[in-house]
C-alpha cells in the first residue's frame, strides 16, 4: 500500500487528504473540527481524521504532498525585490512565513504525533491547484486553468492536461491578480472578512455595470490571455496589510489605496445601507472579472484542439461565471472540483506525487462525502444523552429505519412549510452543503427566503439560496442541462418554472443548483424524489447546515444548531426530532 498524505497548511482554509494506491479515501478541512471559518494554520485536527478513516499511523504514510514551494519562481521573486524595493516590514514578514511552513516533519510530530518517518514534497501551488481538477475528472484529456489570489508568487496560471501530465504554458506573476482585484473590491463594498466574495456575486444582479470604465481601469487585459493591475489603486505590491494566517481565521488589511477612494469615492463601512450604486459597483466588478476570465478562456482555447476545461483557484468558487462557460466560449465540457479554492490543493499536491512516483489515473471524483460519518448507535446515544434538553424544548424523537418511510415523512414535513436538518453520512469535501450536512425546505414558498433568514441564518436578505434537483430533471427546469454535483455553476431557470420555485429562482431568474443521482447520494435522491411525488417539483431548497460557523461535522455540533434555532424538524441518521410535537406522530410514520 502506498499512502500519501496531502496538506494545506498555513494559509486560509487550511486541509488534508489521504490517497491509498492513488484513490481518495479521506479528505476534510481543518474549518470543520476547529469550528472557526477559514481556519488558518497547520490541519492537525484534519489530519487525524484522514488517518482514522484509513485505520493507520503516521508510520504508515510514506509521503506528505504539500501544495507550497518555497523554490518556485524564485528568480522572478528576486527579481521583483530588487527592483521594487517593497516595505522592509513585507519581507520580514513572508520570510518569516516561509520559515513556519518548512517545518512539516517537526509538526506533524509535535501536533499529530510520532512515527512519521517518510518524505515531504513540495508541489508548487497552481500546479497543485491544476492537479486537484484534472488528475480527479472523467476526462482524458483537458485545458487546465488556475486563477486565485497569490500563492507561490503566481496568482494564475494555465496548460494542457493529457492522462497523467499537466504542461503549464503560461502564469501571471506578483503583483497582478484577479482575486486581489475581487478580493479588494469587496471589501471597498464593506464585505471585510476573508472569504466574503460570494457576497458580491449575490450582490451583483441587482445592479447594473455602470462603472466599467473604472473597472478596466483597474484591471488591464493581456494579448497572452493574461490581465494586470492598475496597481496604483492597489496596496499589496509596496506596503506590509496586516493579515494573520495562522491558527484561527484569516484576516486581511485593506487592500485598496487612496486612489480607488478617488476613483470610486468613499468605501462603505459597517452596517451602512446598500445604495444603488454599490449594488451598481458589485454588478461591473463581477462583469469585470468576468470579461478577464472569458478573455484568458478565448485565448487558451484557440491554442488547444479539445472542447473539455477543468477550473480551479479561489476564483473557480465564482459560480457565476462558471455558469457561463458555455455561452462565452467554445468549450462544452467542464469539471470544476468541488474545494476548488485552496482546501483542494491538497488533493492537488498528493495526486502530482502520485504521479511523479509512476502511478496511474485510476481515480475520478464524482461526489464530495469525504469527511466523517457517524453510526446510528452513536446518534441514538447522543439524543438518549440530551433527553432532558429535549424534554425542555418540547420535542419528541422516532427512529425510522426504514429508509423510503423516512424520505416520505421528511418530504411530507418539507411540503408543509417545515424547516428541516437533514445530517446524514459522510460530510462535504469543499464549502457547499450537497445533501449531508444541509438545511432543507420548500422551494415553492414565496416566503421561504425570509422564513431561514429569520429563524436560522440571519444573513443578508440579497443572498439566494440553491435548488438540488433530480439529474433527469435539469432539462425540464433549466436553460442548461449539465452535471453540476458540487453547486459550482449558475445556469438560468427556465422562464415558465422560476414563478413555481420562487425561493430558489435569484432576482435575475438564475439558480446554483445541484444534481443529485441515485448513485452518488442514494437516500438524498429517494428523499427529493419523494418531495416531486408529492408536490410535482423535484427539488428541494438547501442550504448548508450552520448559523454564522462552519458547518456542522458532529452530530453534537447539528443537534446544538438545531436547538438554538427554530428548525422545525431534525433527521440525523434515521432519527428523526420533531420541535413542538408532543406526543403526536410525525407525518407519514406509522
Amino acid at each position: 500500500m502506498t499512502y500519501i498524505l496531502g496538506i494545506n497548511a498555513y494559509h486560509g482554509d487550511s486541509s488534508a487528504c489521504l490517497l491509498r494506491n492513488g484513490r481518495l479515501i479521506a479528505a476534510a478541512e481543518e474549518e470543520r473540527f476547529r469550528r472557526v471559518k477559514h481556519w488558518a494554520g497547520f490541519p492537525s485536527q484534519a489530519i487525524k481524521y484522514c488517518l482514522m478513516q484509513a485505520g493507520i499511523g503516521l508510520a504508515d504514510v510514506e509521503h506528505v504532498a504539500v501544495n507550497q514551494d518555497r523554490q518556485a519562481n524564485l528568480w522572478r521573486k528576486a527579481r521583483y525585490i530588487l527592483t521594487h524595493w517593497p516595505d522592509p516590514g513585507l519581507v520580514l514578514e513572508r520570510l518569516r512565513t516561509r520559515r513556519k511552513r518548512a517545518g512539516v516533519t517537526e509538526e506533524l510530530a509535535r501536533m499529530v504525533g510520532p512515527g512519521f518517518a517518510g518524505r515531504v514534497h513540495e508541489v508548487e501551488h497552481h500546479l497543485s491547484h491544476l492537479a486537484s481538477a484534472f488528475y480527479v475528472c472523467q476526462f482524458d484529456d483537458a485545458v487546465v486553468v488556475s486563477v486565485d489570489g497569490f500563492g507561490d508568487f503566481a496568482s494564475a496560471a494555465w496548460g494542457y492536461g493529457r492522462d497523467g501530465d499537466i504542461a503549464v504554458a503560461g502564469r501571471v506573476y506578483f503583483p497582478h491578480s484577479l482575486g486581489i482585484f475581487y478580493q479588494a473590491m469587496t471589501q471597498w463594498l464593506g464585505f471585510p472578512k476573508y472569504g466574503d466574495e460570494y457576497k458580491v456575486m449575490g450582490l451583483a444582479p441587482y445592479g447594473e455595470p455602470a462603472f466599467m470604465d473604472a473597472m478596466r481601469e483597474m484591471v488591464r487585459l493581456q494579448p497572452d490571455g493574461g490581465f494586470r493591475l492598475n496597481l496604483a489603486y492597489f496596496r499589496h505590491h509596496k506596503e506590509r496589510i496586516s493579515y494573520e494566517w495562522s491558527d484561527g481565521e484569516p484576516h486581511f488589511g485593506a487592500l485598496y489605496s487612496g486612489e480607488l477612494l478617488r476613483l470610486l469615492g468613499p468605501a462603505r463601512v459597517g452596517e451602512e445601507p446598500l445604495s444603488q450604486r454599490h449594488k451598481d459597483v458589485a454588478r461591473s466588478v463581477q462583469a469585470m472579472y468576468e470579461e478577464a476570465f472569458f478573455h484568458l478562456l478565448n485565448t487558451i482555447k484557440h491554442r488547444y484542439g479539445t472542447d473539455r476545461l477543468c477550473l480551479a483557484g479561489g476564483c473557480a468558487m465564482n459560480s457565476v461565471a462558471n455558469g457561463k462557460v458555455y455561452r462565452q466560449t467554445a468549450f462544452r465540457r467542464v469539471y470544476v472540483q468541488s474545494a476548488a479554492g485552496d482546501a483542494g490543493g491538497a488533493i492537488g499536491a498528493a495526486f502530482v506525487v502520485w504521479h511523479r512516483l509512476g502511478g496511474k489515473r485510476n481515480f475520478v471524483m464524482d461526489h464530495a462525502y469525504w469527511g466523517p460519518e457517524f453510526s446510528d448507535e452513536k446518534l441514538g446515544r447522543l439524543l438518549e444523552e440530551r433527553i432532558p434538553v429535549l424534554k425542555e424544548q418540547d420535542c419528541s424523537v422516532v427512529h425510522v429505519p426504514d429508509e423510503q418511510v423516512l424520505c416520505e415523512a421528511t418530504a411530507s414535513e418539507i411540503a408543509a412549510g417545515k424547516v428541516v436538518g437533514w445530517f446524514q453520512g459522510r460530510m462535504e469535501w469543499g464549502p457547499r452543503a450537497l445533501g449531508n450536512r444541509s438545511i432543507l425546505a420548500d422551494p415553492r414558498r414565496e416566503d421561504m427566503k425570509d422564513i431561514l433568514n429569520q429563524k436560522i441564518k440571519r444573513r443578508e436578505s440579497f443572498r439566494p439560496f440553491a435548488p438540488s434537483i433530480l439529474r433527469e430533471a435539469v432539462p425540464a427546469w433549466f436553460e442548461q442541462d449539465d452535471d453540476v454535483p458540487f453547486m459550482m455553476q449558475v445556469y438560468p431557470i427556465r422562464e415558465e418554472k422560476r414563478r413555481l420555485i420562487p425561493a430558489v429562482t435569484h432576482v435575475d431568474g438564475s439558480g446554483r443548483l445541484q444534481t443529485v443521482t441515485a448513485d452518488t447520494n442514494p437516500r438524498y435522491y429517494r428523499l427529493i424524489e419523494a418531495f416531486g411525488r408529492l408536490t410535482g417539483v423535484p427539488i428541494v431548497l438547501n442550504t448548508s447546515f450552520n448559523e454564522n460557523e462552519p458547518v456542522v461535522c458532529r452530530p453534537e455540533e447539528a443537534l446544538d444548531c438545531f436547538l438554538r434555532t427554530k428548525m422545525d424538524l431534525l433527521v440525523l441518521g434515521n432519527w428523526l426530532v420533531r420541535r413542538g410535537s408532543g406526543e403526536q406522530a410525525l407525518v407519514g410514520v406509522s
